[in-house]
Order: structure tokens, then C-alpha cells, then sequence
């Protein structure tokens, strides 16, 4: 066999080698877990509604939900919806997967001056990577009417509508999150440093950046609908002029806050961190605290996860 025709044999044998790995890699099936959405009747209902629908996908490999409750709960999770980067990866690591739900769904029973009694039903739906910690996306879907077994009805046929877009989220996350894995291995981020503890060597003639101006961000609609208490911490690289460059949440809290807070912060602008009268680049962290400014005095809840009556 000629030396042209080995090579190109050789060459033939790569591509195909390539292609199929390739191809695994394209098929590769997600592995999701639905954990607990709440202690409450109707979050059993919501939790078996997703993981039933999730389970006829075929893009998809679904965790059994009886043995992730007892490893999240084994670590200590008590269904917090306000989490770090690093927590939400090792809740992550305890279950296995590439992706998890989590939430708070409740059927609740409301009186208002304006109208006879009700109840409201919602769901509270996390999307997270348990790669990256990330919260992927949220959702609060909220239903009323004259029963709590109405009510109900609506927001699992609502949950089970919106199966097609939560797997349309895990998959454009999972297919963002390669390709930034991809982009990692050849880029070469600059050095920036983080700010040094106060009493380091590090900290000597170092003046820390500072706003020209604060600006805290507003408690959107969004948050105020779920009275959601929460912190929001953000990663914030300053150039050596002071002007932000990249905001990474580190904490993040959903139901809007996080999208507010970093459109704040990408709004501000900074006196830059100089270390013996030079300015230097830095890393700081910005912590939000969020709690509702006031409360709906006309309309209260009265119980939680009533009976449908």
C-alpha cells in the first residue's frame, strides 16, 4: 500500500473516530432531579406532575425521588431557595445529577375585603445546575379560585404545560455551560485580585475601590408577589479605572431580584482600588438584603394547603 493512500485511510479512520464521539457526547442524556417543592399536599401533587412528565422524555434520565429526598435531606437541606454558587453545587454532588428542581408550591386560602374568601394556588419552580451552581431559570405560576381544588386543577395543568420549557431551559443550559467549558481551555483570563483580608500583607497601602454612588436596586413586583426575603451576593471585577468589567451572581435568589441587582451594579461606577498610589485592578463582593417594604393589609392569608372543600 502506497504512502498516500495509507495516510488517507488513516485520515478516513480519525474522522469517523471523531464523529462518533461526537455524536455520544450530542446524545448524552440529561440527568434531572425533582426534589421536594414543600411539606404541603399540593406540592406532592406538583412534585409528581413534573417528575411524570419528565419521565417519558427521552432526552432525559430522570433520579429516583426516593433516593434523592433522603441524600439532600441527609446533608441538611431544608428547602432554601436562597443559595450560593458553592451550595447549590454541593447539593448538586449529594444527588448526582446535572440538574435539579427545587421550590416552595402551596395552595392557600385568602379573604379580602374586596371579594368573598378564595384560594390561590402557586408554585415557586428552580431550575439549577448542579454543575455550575447557577439558577438556570424560576417561574411562579399562581392560580385562584372560588376552591382549592380549582385552584389547584389550573396550576398542575399549568406545570404540566410548561414541561416543554423547562427542558428547553436545561437543554440551553447544558449546551452554554459546554461551550463555556470548551472556551475555558483556551482562554487566558488577566490575573485580577480579590480583595485581602484587613489585617494581610496584602492590605498594606491598598485603598479599597468605593462607589462615586450607591444605588440599591429596587424590590421588584415580581419578589414583592412572593414577599420573598433574600440576600444577593455579586462578584464585581473593576478595571483600574474603577469601571465594572464582569458581575457574576454568587448567591442568587430568583423571583427577579438577581436580574435587578445586576443591572444595578452594572450601572455604577467605581474609584479604583490603589495599592502605593498606583490603580490596580480588583475583584470585590456587594451583598443585597431584600425583605418586603410593606405589607398588603387588605388581604391576609388564613392557613396554608387547605383540604379541597
Amino acid at each position: 500500500m502506497t504512502t498516500p493512500i495509507r495516510q488517507f485511510i488513516i485520515l478516513l479512520f480519525l474522522c469517523a473516530t471523531a464523529s462518533s464521539v461526537t455524536a455520544h457526547t450530542e446524545m448524552r442524556t440529561i440527568r434531572v432531579a425533582v426534589l421536594d417543592l414543600g411539606s404541603t399536599r399540593t406540592a406532592e401533587l406538583a412534585s409528581e406532575t413534573i417528575t411524570r412528565v419528565f419521565a417519558s422524555s427521552n432526552e432525559l434520565s430522570l433520579i429516583d425521588r426516593t433516593q434523592s429526598g433522603p441524600a439532600v435531606r441527609g446533608v441538611g437541606y431544608a428547602g432554601s431557595l436562597n443559595m450560593t454558587l458553592e451550595d447549590a453545587r454541593n447539593l448538586g454532588a449529594v444527588i448526582d445529577c446535572d440538574f435539579y428542581f427545587i421550590g416552595d408550591v402551596q395552595t392557600l386560602r385568602r379573604s379580602s375585603s374586596s371579594r368573598p374568601v378564595y384560594y390561590e394556588s402557586y408554585a415557586s419552580v428552580f431550575i439549577v445546575s448542579a454543575r455550575s451552581g447557577r439558577l438556570v431559570k424560576w417561574e411562579r405560576p399562581s392560580f385562584e379560585a372560588p376552591s382549592a381544588v380549582e385552584s389547584e386543577k389550573m396550576l398542575l395543568a399549568e406545570l404540566t404545560v410548561r414541561a416543554s420549557v423547562y427542558l428547553e431551559a436545561i437543554q440551553t443550559a447544558e449546551r452554554s455551560e459546554r461551550n463555556e467549558r470548551e472556551l475555558s481551555v483556551i482562554a487566558h483570563a488577566p490575573l485580577i485580585e480579590d480583595v485581602p483580608e484587613e489585617a494581610s500583607p496584602q492590605a498594606k497601602g491598598l485603598r479599597l475601590p468605593q462607589p462615586y454612588r450607591r444605588i440599591r436596586p429596587v424590590y421588584p413586583d415580581s419578589a414583592a408577589k412572593a414577599e420573598a426575603i433574600a440576600t444577593v451576593d455579586i462578584l464585581v471585577d473593576l478595571d483600574q479605572e474603577g469601571e465594572v468589567e464582569k458581575v457574576e451572581v454568587v448567591r442568587w435568589a430568583g423571583f427577579g431580584l438577581d436580574d435587578e441587582t445586576v443591572n444595578t451594579v452594572r450601572r455604577m461606577h467605581f474609584r479604583p482600588a490603589i495599592r502605593d498610589g498606583v490603580p490596580i485592578p480588583m475583584r470585590v463582593l456587594l451583598r443585597y438584603n431584600f425583605r418586603p417594604t410593606k405589607q398588603n393589609t387588605d388581604e391576609k392569608i388564613k392557613g396554608t394547603d387547605n383540604k379541597p372543600t
